[in-house]
């Protein structure tokens, strides 16, 4: 063992530098350093070498070396490598894909020129091949603004050329609109004459109309006066009151109405009086509603059981009166609600 140690000592620094060890040692670190990825496939479709650049991008490691290229994701994935290799094998040539998409793991996206070469010896037998990928990331983004830029120049020309036409149109516009502002001024003119005597019109229709919103509101002031007049009877009044209108909807509802079966005026107006939910049996007055509305009874009278706001059961009477006055049946009718504090006669 201490000779060869001795043995190797002597050996000057050429030897060592010439030997097949330092010599593979030598091509291995010159293949990883190249800045392209590459990979090298033998002719029976293993695969031969990987440069560090593929390792990394492809995820592949030095246990790979060897296997199958057909059991390894790199096969299909960026692009489809066999029938490129068998292109390439049947062509003797090299074989290029531009712009392949690729998406990192961590989700970037970068773009690949691929080139598959035929490797073989000078007597022309076929070894393999190598595959090289070059990053044309930054020149794919490069041509793509590029072509934006073309695009969006192109659209400006257009635009230019559009306004360029629109203005021409619109100065011929305006030499027609000024012939055209000259003859309306005139008719302006004429029009403003005619304007000055309507407004002479207008001061003595203001005038009456001044006279004639006076008497609106002294007749408005008479009626709300009637209208408080009407309400204080109807509340004097102690039976409940309801007027339905044609279609049998509440109009008016009094505060004795009010007190008998809990729903306020708000509540009920608007509302089908027969669909009511009072203590009221009101589906039992829809047919004596019905002949008041036809106009063929002055009145009509029938006398319910009823229960009231407080829950109380109580005898009520109830009137039911055509309103006169009105337009043909069918007619509004007046509903009288009235408590009986004895049993009927």
């Amino acid at each position: 063992m201490r000779d060869r140690l001795l043995l190797m000592a002597q050996k000057s620094p050429l030897a060592i530098a010439n030997s097949p060890n330092t010599h593979m040692r030598l091509r291995d670190e010159a293949f990883d350093t190249l800045e392209q990825a590459h990979l090298v496939v033998d002719s029976n479709g293993h695969l031969a070498m990987v440069s560090r650049q593929a390792r990394a991008l492809f995820g592949l490691t030095l246990k790979d070396l060897g296997r199958r290229l057909q059991d390894l994701e790199v096969s299909y994935r960026p692009v489809e490598l066999r029938s490129k290799l068998q292109q390439a094998y049947t062509e003797r040539q090299p074989v290029e894909v531009s712009d392949v998409e690729f998406v990192l793991p961590e989700g970037n996206v970068v773009y690949l020129d691929m080139t598959v070469t035929p490797l073989q010896e000078a007597s022309g037998i076929l070894l393999g091949a190598r595959i090289s990928f070059s990053d044309v990331t930054r020149y794919h983004h490069l041509q793509q603004e590029l072509l934006n830029s073309q695009q969006e120049l192109e659209t400006a020309y257009q635009e230019l050329q559009a306004s360029n036409e629109e203005l021409e149109t619109t100065n011929e516009e305006l030499q027609s609109t000024n012939e055209e502002l000259e003859t309306t001024n005139e008719e302006f003119q004429s029009t403003n004459e005619e304007l000055e005597t309507m407004n002479e019109e207008l001061q003595s229709a203001n005038e009456e109309l001044e006279t004639m919103n006076e008497e609106l509101r002294q007749r408005t002031d008479e009626l709300n006066h009637v209208n408080r007049f009407l309400e204080g009877i109807l509340g004097s009044l102690r039976v409940g009151i309801a007027v339905l209108d044609d279609k049998l909807s509440v109009n008016l509802w009094n505060n004795r109405a009010e007190d008998l079966w809990g729903l306020r005026s708000q509540e009920v107006q608007g509302h089908f009086f027969l669909n009511l939910d009072i203590g009221l049996p009101v589906q039992e007055l829809r047919d004596t509603i019905r002949l008041c509305q036809a106009g063929s009874q002055d009145c009509q009278e029938v006398v319910l059981d009823a229960i009231n706001r407080r829950g109380k059961s109580i005898r009520c009477r109830i009137s039911c009166t055509p309103l006169v006055g009105m337009l043909p049946a069918p007619l509004w009718v007046i509903v009288l609600m009235e408590e009986l504090t004895e049993p009927p006669a």
